[in-house]
């Protein structure tokens, strides 16, 4: 696996200078400038069509910007997609595993999609059913799983090279609240140890776990803080009223 270029310099593990995507007359995301520290737990936080999914294509090198320089893990998105792929992981709210495999067979199988092989693969497999709790159910066929565990194999998964980063989004839709807590914990382990972490998520006690958040609206970026500097910002009472704010506003301009 490629790594991340080697610097004395730490350098943020996101750099988005003036970032823009247009889908003809249509712009999903205008002039973002966003810095992303290592080892962070950083919330991508709007109301549906607000651009985030689109952000998040761009920062994965899935999709190129219209216009605008962005780094990803140190790697440039335009020039050094494939080395961004490589470096990162990412897990959605969709179920993307395979469930006619096992357990063990699913992170078996991704591991190697990252290039782990033989007695390296097998060491791999082994931390990640230990972290993540998965041994007991390892031979379990991963579609009988519950929406929980779903979403610690799709992480085991989505990790098994130890990626730089970890792109969440909305990685606990439609999980119980122990399952998400318990995700959470998980989540803050990693950040523990070196990986930053970007999610998305519509459960607002989920955004206040983050250390810091970004708000778009229509493809702006409005807001950048700790929770209590967007609540001072937006002089409201909580996050869940800036984001019912914000959803209401953007409604409102589409009407």
């Amino acid at each position: 696996m490629t790594m991340p270029p080697q610097s004395s310099v730490v350098v943020p593990a996101v750099t988005t200078s003036r970032l823009r995507k247009t889908f003809g007359s249509l712009v999903a995301v205008e002039s973002l400038d966003l810095e992303i520290e290592r080892g962070e737990v950083f919330g991508l936080l709007g109301p549906n069509g607000s651009g985030k999914t689109t952000t998040i294509r761009m920062l994965t090198g899935l999709m190129p910007p219209t216009s605008g320089e962005a780094t990803v893990v140190g790697y440039d998105v335009r020039r050094e997609s494939e080395a961004i792929r490589r470096n990162i992981g990412y897990m959605s709210q969709k179920f993307g595993l395979y469930s006619d495999l096992t357990v063990a067979e699913n992170i078996r199988f991704y591991a190697g999609v990252y290039g782990l092989m033989g007695a390296e693969r097998e060491g791999r497999m082994a931390e990640l059913m230990e972290e993540l709790g998965l041994a007991e159910r390892e031979d379990q066929l991963a579609g009988t799983l519950s929406g929980g565990w779903k979403q610690r194999l799709a992480l085991a998964c989505a990790t098994a090279h130890r990626p730089a980063m970890l792109f969440l989004d909305e990685p606990t839709a439609g999980v119980d609240p122990a399952a998400r807590r318990r995700f959470w914990e998980i989540i803050y382990l990693l950040a523990s140890k070196g990986t930053t972490i970007l999610v998305t998520t519509h459960y607002m006690d989920e955004a206040e776990r983050c250390q810091r958040l970004a708000f778009l609206s229509r493809g702006h970026l409005i807001g950048v803080g700790t929770g209590q500097q967007i609540l001072e910002q937006f002089k409201m009472p909580s996050i869940e009223d800036v984001f019912i704010e914000l959803q209401r506003r953007d409604e409102g301009a589409a009407a």
